[in-house]
């Protein structure tokens, strides 16, 4: 598989060693490069490439600042010449960094971690509807960012959102950072035959529901996979039988 690649880092020298190293690797095809986020994120909004080399520290915005602006995140290898600024932003859940001077050895490395996850993910992708490209999908990747903790998540691997005022909590594995965003754009880019809002301050994904029961004053009740519980409001709990039923 062709992988869409585009490079982002403000030096020159750099952007063009990085291309020349990844000519040795055939199964990425260099579709651009940028000089900065907002080059980038104009880009990535309109290629949509699969995998993007990034640099960190730019002027103006950083790579990090850089991603929490994209609606599509794709596979990401963070090129940095900050190796103790790197290990600590990506203690938890990285997807892969490589140190400058990138060495041969290393890209190739880096290179196939990225290959071998984007080929598994094609491998599971259903056909997206027509019309709901705005959507994201189960296998699409979010990037997270609260405090100087950084993840890369797929969306199926998200059991809930919270709403807490103009953030929202999300919660996945043992983790759950809270983001700029509200709860009413958030579901706006959810698909509801994966995630379903069950009241004003909760959208669940439906594969981490383990239980339903009836509750009070025809609401119900639903236990998620992790032993979490919450109401599905009145207003609407019917909408969520419907959802649910054959």
């Amino acid at each position: 598989m062709i992988m869409r690649t585009l490079i982002i880092d403000d030096e020159r020298l750099a952007r063009k060693e990085l291309g020349r190293m990844l000519e040795a690797h055939p199964q990425l095809e260099i579709i651009g490069e940028c000089t900065n986020a907002d080059e980038a994120e104009k880009m990535i909004a309109e290629e949509r490439p699969d995998l993007i080399f990034l640099d960190i520290q730019m002027p103006g915005r950083t790579g990090f600042e850089l991603l929490e602006s994209l609606e599509y995140v794709p596979r990401v290898i963070f090129v940095t010449a900050y190796d103790e600024y790197a290990i600590k932003a990506f203690e938890v859940n990285a997807l892969d960094y490589l140190l400058k001077p990138v060495e041969d050895k290393r890209l190739a490395e880096a290179v196939n971690k990225v290959a071998e996850d984007q080929s598994d993910l094609d491998a599971g992708k259903e056909p997206a509807d027509e019309g709901s490209d705005h959507l994201l999908a189960p296998t699409d990747q979010i990037f997270l960012k609260d405090g100087d903790k950084c993840w890369f998540v797929m969306l199926k691997d998200v059991r809930m959102f919270e709403s807490e005022g103009n953030y929202v909590r999300v919660y996945f594995d043992k983790f759950k950072p809270l983001i700029l965003k509200s709860l009413n754009n958030l579901e706006k880019r959810l698909d509801d035959r994966d995630f379903f809002r069950i009241n004003r301050k909760f959208i669940v994904n439906l594969k981490e529901i383990a239980h339903i029961e009836p509750w009070f004053n025809g609401g119900l009740k639903v236990r998620l996979h992790s032993g979490e519980e919450m109401e599905v409001s009145r207003r609407q709990a019917a909408k969520f039988k419907d959802r649910l039923s054959l």
